[in-house]
C-alpha cells in the first residue's frame, strides 16, 4: 500500500529552501521538537511550491510561490492560509493549518505550515495495481463530486469567509479577467483566443447559485482515503478559492474530465482517471450534480468553454516564466502542445454546444 502513498522526492534545482534560516524560525514554533531537520519536495504541481518537513519525529508540510512568479495576487499565501485558518472547521477535507510567515527574510517569500494528509492521489494514470473495478470507479467519480457539492453546501457567512469573494458580476470579471492575464503572458498567437473570447462575452448566463468555489477541482487535487479509495480524505490547493458562481467549479471539474470518446489530442493532456470502465461520463458528472442540487445546468457549456479557457490561461502563465528564464523546470518545455488543445476543445464546444 505504501507504493500508492503520494511520496515526496528530492528537490528540484532552483527551488530549495535555506534550511539554515528555516530551522531556527521552525524551532521557535515547536520547541519540544528536537530531531534534525529534513527537507523533501512534492515533486507534481506547477504553481505553489509544496514542501515535506520532518523536525524531529512531526511531519509538516510547507507551501510557498514558485521562484521566478511575477504575479503576485496568484500566490497571495497569507489569503490562504486565512481561508483554510477558517475552512477546515467546517469541513475537513481542507488541510488544518498551523503556521503563516510573511518575514521574507527567512525564505525571500511568505509561507506557511500545515498538517500533512497521508493517501493516496491519482495523477495522469490510474495504477492497475489499485484494483479499481467498474464499481468500485463509479463509486469514486460519484464521491468525488458529492465532495463538491459538500463543499458548495457549506455556509461560507458562518464560517467568517463572506470577504473572500464578490459574487455580483463574478463571471463577467473571471472572462474578462482571464482574457487579460492571457495577453499578459502571451508568447505564441493562438487564433483560437479572441474567437472564444468574443463567444464569452456574447453568451455570458446569468448566475443562480453563490457559493464557495475552489476553482481547481480535479482528482490530483484530492487525497484518496487509504483504507478505502472511493472515499476523499483531503482536497489540496486553496490558492484560488473564492466566492463566486457555483457552477464554475462544476465546469472546472469537467474541463479536466475526459471521456473516453474524446479527441486523443486532447486525452493525451489530461489524466486518464475519469476513462476508466465504470466512471461517469462528463455529462453524468452534471447531471448528478443538477439533480442534487436542484440547480439549473442548462447553460452548462458556457461554463465548460470557460473552463479550459482558464486551464489554458494559466499554463500560459507558467509556461511564460519558463520562457523567460524564470524556472528551469524541465516539464514546462512541452506546454505549448497542452494550451493548444485546450483552446482548441473550448472553441470546438463554444461551436459545438456540447458538453
Amino acid at each position: 500500500m505504501s507504493s500508492f502513498l503520494d511520496q515526496p522526492a528530492a528537490i528540484r534545482p532552483g527551488e530549495e529552501l535555506d534550511a539554515a534560516k528555516l530551522e531556527p524560525y521552525l524551532r521557535q514554533h515547536f520547541p519540544s521538537e528536537s530531531g534534525a531537520l529534513e527537507i523533501r519536495q512534492y515533486p507534481s504541481g506547477h504553481s505553489n511550491l509544496t514542501y515535506a518537513l520532518r523536525l524531529g519525529e512531526r511531519e509538516l508540510v510547507l507551501r510557498r510561490p514558485p521562484f521566478g512568479s511575477k504575479v503576485k495576487s496568484a500566490h497571495d499565501m497569507s489569503r490562504e492560509f486565512r481561508v483554510l485558518a477558517k475552512l477546515h472547521a467546517v469541513y475537513a477535507p481542507a488541510p488544518e493549518v498551523l503556521v503563516y510567515c510573511d518575514d521574507e527574510s527567512v525564505l525571500g517569500a511568505p509561507f506557511y505550515i500545515m498538517q500533512p494528509i497521508h493517501g493516496v492521489i491519482l495523477r495522469k494514470h490510474l495504477p492497475p495495481d489499485l484494483g479499481f473495478t467498474p464499481e468500485k470507479t463509479r463509486q469514486l467519480s460519484e464521491s468525488f463530486i458529492d465532495n463538491l457539492i459538500r463543499l458548495h453546501r457549506v455556509d461560507y457567512a458562518a464560517a467568517g469567509l463572506s470577504d473572500l469573494g464578490k459574487p455580483e458580476g463574478y463571471l463577467a470579471r473571471q472572462a474578462k479577467g482571464w482574457t487579460e492575464r492571457y495577453h499578459g503572458s502571451k508568447t505564441h498567437d493562438y487564433a483560437e483566443v479572441e474567437k472564444i473570447s468574443s463567444w464569452m462575452q456574447q453568451h455570458l448566463p446569468a448566475t443562480h447559485s453563490v457559493s464557495l468555489v475552489h476553482n481547481d477541482y480535479k482528482f490530483d487535487n484530492v487525497v484518496l482515503d487509504s483504507h478505502d479509495f472511493t472515499k476523499i480524505a483531503g482536497v489540496l490547493d486553496w490558492e484560488m478559492c473564492t466566492i463566486g458562481d457555483s457552477l464554475t467549479d462544476l465546469g472546472t471539474t469537467a474541463g479536466y474530465w475526459v471521456d473516453a470518446s474524446d479527441p486523443e489530442e486532447l486525452k493525451k493532456h489530461l489524466a486518464d482517471v475519469t476513462t476508466q470502465p465504470g466512471s461517469l461520463t462528463r455529462a453524468e458528472v452534471v447531471q448528478r450534480y443538477a439533480k442534487q442540487t436542484g440547480c439549473d445546468a442548462s447553460q452548462m457549456v458556457f461554463y465548460l468553454v470557460f473552463a479550459r479557457f482558464k486551464l489554458a490561461v494559466i499554463i500560459q502563465q507558467i509556461f511564460y516564466r519558463y520562457h523567460q528564464g524564470l524556472t528551469k523546470d524541465a516539464r514546462f518545455a512541452a506546454m505549448p502542445e497542452r494550451i493548444k488543445a485546450l483552446l482548441q476543445a473550448s472553441l470546438h464546444t463554444a461551436q459545438t454546444g456540447h458538453i
